[in-house]
């Protein structure tokens, strides 16, 4: 049986969990009523704020901390406050957030708090060099963070051309565009290392291979039940760094592991399969010496695409490190 929503007074997804000062505390998209039609270029998810929540255990009730950002809040958003990510570092948490800005494009902001549930303060602008949705920060042993980023379709990343003269954008492949054919390799997520303010890239965003077990070579773009879609996390466990995804149409969350944080990371499988709804979004965190998975659906809107909900799922490793449901 699927457990419960969480959240039950307003709908959220894409919800990026993370235990901080023995809390554990969820960072979500806020979904809201809309009356744009589905497509394909992801319109309906009209999203203008986040609420932070929190759990003292993982059965316990969740506290509602309230908003904690704004797209008002932000100069150079326009609207789509997408999903969002948070991290901890220097006594300071930092909110990740996607939103497009005035010309329509996807860039990712960063805004400060001084506790975990905010309120955050934004920087003025967007990150220098950032693009398309779905940051996911991960700060390693060593204290170096990362942040990982990535989506296609109304995630614009296959609107990026690398040229002589750097990054260009061509709105033209909005939507369900996406490389094809025979051979054809799949589009990377992306993976730039963080500053020490966690404000800025040190260097730009390079590209993430994921790569087929079988051929040790990058998965192919005609292969939808395992290519990267959106949705990038990353997680250690056991020595090894775990990127896991979404493969957006074909409705997978899967792994890829790893011996660096740049990669490459190697197929493993499927962590969880379709559920209601058109995609998933999840992240995996550890909880008081348990694994946890969450990620959202639509049971409590009944199948409506854009009002999602946050559930979660414990998750266990086997001797080898794969991933079950427990």
């Amino acid at each position: 049986m699927a457990p419960n929503p969480l959240i039950t007074h307003l709908y959220t997804a894409d919800p990026s969990a993370h235990t901080f000062n023995n809390r554990l505390y969820i960072y979500p998209s806020h979904d809201r009523e809309t009356d744009i039609a589905f497509n394909d270029n992801g319109d309906q998810y009209d999203m203008t704020d986040y609420h932070v929540f929190s759990m003292d255990s993982i059965d316990g009730p969740v506290t509602d901390h309230g908003v904690a950002l704004t797209a008002k809040d932000v100069p150079w958003v326009s609207k789509q406050m997408w999903a969002p990510d948070a991290a901890a570092k220097n006594g300071k948490y930092y909110l990740f957030f996607p939103a497009r800005d005035k010309e329509g494009i996807f860039r990712i902001g960063v805004a400060v708090a001084d506790t975990p549930e905010g309120p955050f303060v934004p920087e003025e602008d967007f990150i220098p060099g950032s693009y398309s949705i779905d940051p996911a920060s991960f700060v390693d042993e060593d204290g170096q963070a990362y942040l990982y980023f990535g989506g296609i379709w109304g995630g614009q990343l296959q609107c990026w051309t690398e040229s002589e003269n750097g990054l260009t954008f061509d709105a033209s492949k909005s939507g369900p565009h996406e490389p094809s054919g025979e051979g054809v390799v799949a589009l990377s997520p992306r993976v730039a290392q963080l500053s020490d303010d966690m404000l800025t890239f040190v260097d730009p965003p390079r590209d993430l291979q994921i790569l087929a077990p079988e051929t040790g070579k990058p998965i192919l773009a005609d292969d939808h039940e395992r290519r990267f879609f959106e949705a990038a996390w990353m997680h250690r466990y056991g020595g090894k760094y775990y990127f896991s995804y979404s493969t957006g149409d074909s409705h997978y969350l899967v792994y890829a592991t790893g011996d660096s944080p740049f990669g490459p990371f190697t197929y493993q499988g499927r962590i969880l399969e379709p559920v209601l709804g058109w995609t998933t979004h999840h992240s995996i965190v550890e909880f008081r010496e348990k694994w946890y998975l969450f990620y959202h659906d639509c049971e409590l809107s009944k199948g409506v695409d854009h009002l999602r909900s946050v559930k979660v799922r414990e998750i266990v490793y086997d001797e080898e490190g794969k991933i079950s449901l427990a």
